[in-house]
């Protein structure tokens, strides 16, 4: 009797798993025989509970072409500094509207494959619109607990992300999963709860951290409605922290960053290498402007953000304060840049104190993510990093402060953008400086630094560029790397080759230099054991 596993979204289907072990039997080699591609996912039921994977003699359909795939143990090996995990995102809806397990028998055998390529481990989102959407302290972490059931069945482990924002409107983002609908409505009641723009733009991805310390969700702060998410969440999973879940990344802004939503994509507000603008203009950040103004004597300083700072998709030329010798460079600008910078600091300092005052004890991880804003970085004042909170210019060193806080609780130091190349991007662009800089300064901290690709990206070329950044050659080595993101694309034939091949070689440190030979200008890609040119697809995962 055969099982079909059906997905919009994802996974992948293993046609004839016969010749597989269980994951754990994994070792050496995998094979996967070759298998035209199809619309639907087929496994028998014996071959799910018998995916064979042997050292030397792997099941061969006559007449397939076998390919011997390296596998890692999953286990760590503190003996061995320089091997970097990887974990792979799931999708953004691996839970349904109503809090459940989405597509299970897709999710499982999905695991399965990644197991078997050696990945370490998976991350998914813990949706605050989810979890806490019947009302105030009313927890439902079910779906989640069947996730985390399946993920230990497979000997895999778990990065969790307390997701405080929500889901749709930027980059990447698949589907729609607003903030609790109770928080919602407290926002409709009082708009200012939200981060506002200049000309009165409200933003609901994420409640203003002005308001952090007031009780303006029925009678919690934000840090209090946070601080509860996150102890409900160790006392449902007490059990699995530390083994099966190994890492809690802390969800302090949009997009889970540590940022401002200077640059929201959604309506068209912001379209990429804009400068975005300033969300300083709530009622709760205008206060504190405004004290911060007269209490050094300046209070015309404190009416209003910069009136010259521009329009979110502008160029920092085309405005008074961003230009090279602009008003950013004033005593004015560096007071502005100095509050706005600030209030964005003591934010993440006060979600992480917490956050580590719930998970104390638990031998879990503690992780923050910052964005790897890499457009302007070329010009002087660094106009888009700027207005997203990170007080970074050609002279200052915006990342320092943030280790410095990082480093206090404890905590690692999450970092986007590992797979990009400065000559992908326009002349103004420099994502491999940035990175530079954020491991020059995570390494003057002290602190563990962890990476992530910005974008969704298959190539071999692209991998390449996180081995090299993965290294620590100058500056920060890698502790970790999550992959963006599980789909139906990642299990195309190239894509899983490259995709293991990757996982080998961060395991070697990211010493292994094949995947740097390909490129990424929709020539042939060659990975390892792949020598000849023009050669058959193969398909270890036919596509839902």
């Amino acid at each position: 009797m055969a099982l079909t596993l059906r997905s919009s979204n994802y996974f992948l289907n293993l046609k004839d798993t016969k010749g597989l072990k269980t994951p754990d039997d994994l070792s050496g080699t995998v094979c996967f025989a070759q298998i035209k591609p199809s619309c639907r996912l087929r496994a028998t039921k014996s071959s799910m509970k018998e995916a064979q994977i042997s050292h030397e003699k792997n099941f061969t359909p006559e007449g397939v072409r076998r390919e011997k795939l390296h596998v890692l143990s999953s286990s760590h090996s503190p003996k061995n500094d320089s091997r970097v995990p990887v974990f792979v995102m799931l999708p953004l809806d691996t839970l349904t509207l109503g809090g459940n397990l989405n597509k299970p028998r897709a999710m499982n055998a999905s695991l399965m494959a990644l197991k078997a390529a050696g990945v370490e481990g998976v991350m998914v989102d813990a949706w605050w619109g989810l979890v806490e959407k019947d009302g105030p302290l009313k927890y439902n972490w079910e779906g989640y607990a069947e996730l985390v059931q399946m993920v230990e069945k497979h000997g895999l482990k778990l990065q969790f992300v307390m997701s405080f924002h929500q889901c749709g409107g930027n980059v990447g983002d698949s589907c729609s999963i607003p903030l609790p609908p109770w928080v919602l409505e407290e926002i409709s009641k009082n708009p200012d709860l939200v981060y506002t723009d200049r000309l009165g733009r409200r933003n609901p991805e994420y409640i203003s951290l002005g308001c952090d310390s007031l009780p303006v969700l029925r009678g919690r702060t934000p840090i209090q409605v946070y601080t509860d998410y996150m102890r409900s969440f160790r006392e449902r999973f007490r059990d699995f922290l530390g083994d099966v879940i190994v890492e809690v990344q802390v969800g302090m802004g949009p997009c889970g960053e540590l940022r401002y939503p200077a640059y929201p994509e959604s309506n068209g507000t912001w379209k990429f290498p804009g400068i975005g603008e300033f969300q300083c203009y709530d009622k709760y950040m205008r206060a504190s402007l405004e004290a911060s103004a007269e209490a050094i004597g300046k209070r015309d300083w404190g009416q209003s953000g910069p009136h010259d700072a521009g329009q979110y998709r502008q160029f920092p030329e085309e405005t008074g304060f961003f230009r090279n010798d602009g008003t950013w460079k004033t005593e004015y600008g560096q007071f502005f840049l100095e509050w706005y910078s600030t209030k964005l600091s003591a934010h993440g300092d006060r979600i992480l104190a917490a956050a580590k005052g719930v998970f104390h004890g638990t031998r879990a991880k503690l992780s923050g993510k910052i964005a790897g804003i890499h457009w302007h970085y070329r010009t002087r004042s660094h106009a888009a990093e700027l207005t997203a909170g990170y007080y970074n210019t050609r002279n200052r060193n915006g990342y320092s402060a943030l280790a410095q806080i990082f480093a206090k609780h404890d905590v690692i130091f999450n970092f986007t953008c590992m797979e990009m190349k400065d000559g992908e991007q326009p002349q103004h662009c420099s994502p491999e400086g940035l990175v530079q800089q954020v491991k020059m300064t995570t390494r003057s901290a002290r602190i563990e630094l962890a990476g992530e690709n910005a974008l969704e990206r298959y190539d071999a070329s692209a991998y390449g560029r996180v081995l090299a950044t993965s290294r620590s050659d100058s500056g920060n080595g890698l502790c970790a790397f999550t992959y963006l993101r599980m789909n139906k694309r990642l299990f195309e034939g190239d894509n899983w080759r490259n995709l293991v091949e990757f996982v080998k070689s961060m395991s070697e440190g990211g010493r292994n230099r094949r995947l740097s030979e390909c490129d990424s200008t929709g020539t042939d890609l060659y990975v390892g054991f792949i020598k000849e040119k023009n050669v058959k697809q193969t398909k270890e995962a036919a596509l839902v």
